[in-house]
């Protein structure tokens, strides 16, 4: 699956200000995440387990 084909969500916490927000979207083997502004930069792939931890990490502060 390319980058391409993704389905991108943005978080329903980001505001419509052009806040500085992430979107990502759930490949086959890594979750995928990209500047919501910058639809062309970088993008960051992770493991399903750093993506995880990333998100109990977050929750907690």
């Amino acid at each position: 699956m390319s980058t391409s084909e993704l389905v991108w969500f943005k978080s329903s916490y980001s505001g419509s200000q052009g806040d500085a927000c992430i979107e990502m979207a759930k490949g086959t083997q890594a979750i995928h995440v990209r500047d919501s502004k910058d639809q062309l930069s970088p993008e960051l792939a992770l493991s399903p387990k750093a993506w995880s931890s990333f998100v109990s990490y977050a929750a907690q502060s």
